[in-house]
């Protein structure tokens, strides 16, 4: 296999960050193609920590060249920040780093008018992160967005700035009671922002697509999670860009049919982050029988916030691997599963006394839905130095085999822990 998509296949935090690092060893090319500072990675390397929100994670290989696509929102000023940030801590990035001059911009009036939008929907607010990111793909489809390619260019950036920030004040004056920003302090400001990454600026997909043609080993790595898609996802408490494996392609720039293999992460159990349907959610009883969230590593990389926890939902899983036609799984925090004394699977929906073995598009449905129940006993026993399938116990192996089977597809990798010598391959993907 030359070319590789990985996606989340819940609702982003599946561990995908690990997944990626792992077959970003073997990959010459790493791309990100959707989605903003909105999502982030965290990274164990030894004893070091990395967390990631813009750059590919694949960056801390040294031989590795990583490419932010054209589908992308980028702030600049953060990105700038995770820069600077990683270059203290000896990553080298010139030379690595090639940013598309496709990628949209966000502005301050973006992240203000998240926040203004947030508060004004009151109850119904969907909790998203406030930095922009919807705004942004807001502006970019209304055809009033500001590219890389643009703000590099001082002279049309000042002209893009004038038009745009017009509207902007006229919707923050006389809609939100707001004062008015300025054209000429916003353009002094990401004028340096784009002198500064201009020398990271080059033809992103022209040099990808020359990749794939070349033979070289390419990992493109999805953000946030399939049932967050603003189109299939669990709308509308979703994000703002296409997250399946599709609109990984799109955003890159590269054909469906030049992609060899995709991998769907995914919990043994379920999480997410903000508002919105958890059909699976635990009980205040068994959620007792879990660890609590710092301990399971359940507190989101970009927002702080805690993760709500559930059961593993094959029905969501299979509905997303089926999306995003995932060739496999990656199924990852095995371990925290480890002293349970029994486990459970939804198998299926119970609405108004039919039985459904999909999700319902309509959100006040899913919201209503009561699971159907599966009931496996647990491992009660430490799995996570655990280095071969054949030593997992049996109950272990007889759950993520289960798991295989109802949401049709077949395990290509575990993660017993968030260290990267805590994997197992089942299955090698981008083996040079």
């Amino acid at each position: 296999m030359h070319s590789i998509i990985v996606v989340g296949l819940q609702w982003g935090d599946e561990g995908k960050g690990k997944v990626i690092d792992l077959l970003s060893e073997e990959a010459d090319y790493i791309v990100r193609a959707q989605g903003g500072n909105n999502a982030g990675h965290t990274i164990v390397v030894g004893s070091e920590e990395y967390r990631f929100h813009l750059v590919p994670s694949g960056i801390l290989y040294p031989n590795t060249h990583c490419f932010i696509g054209g589908g992308t929102v980028i702030d600049p000023k953060v990105l700038l920040e995770e820069i600077d940030g990683l270059e203290k801590r000896g990553v080298k990035l010139k030379g690595r780093l090639h940013l598309s001059p496709y990628a949209h911009v966000v502005f301050p009036y973006h992240r203000i008018l998240d926040r203004l939008y947030e508060e004004q929907k009151g109850a119904n607010a969907i909790g998203t992160t406030g930095r922009g990111i919807g705004p942004c793909y807001a502006d970019r489809s209304l055809r009033v967005g500001i590219r890389i390619c643009e703000l590099i260019r001082p002279e049309l950036l000042e002209k893009r700035l004038q038009g745009v920030v017009s509207l902007k004040n006229q919707e923050l004056e006389k809609i939100f009671s707001q004062p008015p920003l300025s054209v000429k302090e916003m353009f002094d400001e990401y004028r340096v922002y784009g002198q500064k990454l201009e020398s990271y600026v080059s033809a992103v997909e022209n040099r990808v697509a020359d990749g794939l043609k070349r033979g070289m080993k390419i990992l493109f790595e999805g953000a946030h999670g399939t049932l967050l898609d603003i189109n299939f996802g669990t709308y509308p408490f979703v994000t703002s860009s296409n997250t399946l494996s599709s609109g990984v392609s799109v955003g890159a720039g590269v054909g469906a049919s030049q992609i060899d293999h995709t991998v769907g992460v995914v919990k043994a159990y379920t999480t997410r982050v903000g508002a919105g349907p958890l059909p699976t959610a635990l009980s205040l009883q068994e959620q007792a029988l879990f660890m609590d969230n710092a301990a399971a590593r359940e507190i989101g990389t970009t927002t702080g916030r805690l993760r709500r926890m559930g059961w593993f939902d094959a029905v969501l899983v299979r509905f997303a691997v089926r999306l995003n036609g995932a060739d496999s799984i990656a199924l990852t925090k095995l371990d925290i599963l480890d002293s349970l004394e029994t486990l459970k699977i939804c198998t299926g929906y119970r609405l108004h006394g039919a039985v459904l073995d999909s999700i319902p598009a309509v959100i006040e449905d899913l919201e209503a839905v009561e699971p159907i129940y599966e009931t496996l006993p647990g491992w009660q026993v430490s799995t996570r130095d655990v280095t071969r399938f054949e030593e997992l116990p049996i109950n272990a192996k007889r759950y993520i085999q289960r798991i295989s089977e109802l949401v049709e597809a077949p395990v290509s990798l575990l993660s017993l822990g968030p260290e990267r010598h805590r994997t197992i391959f089942l299955q090698h993907l981008l083996k040079k």
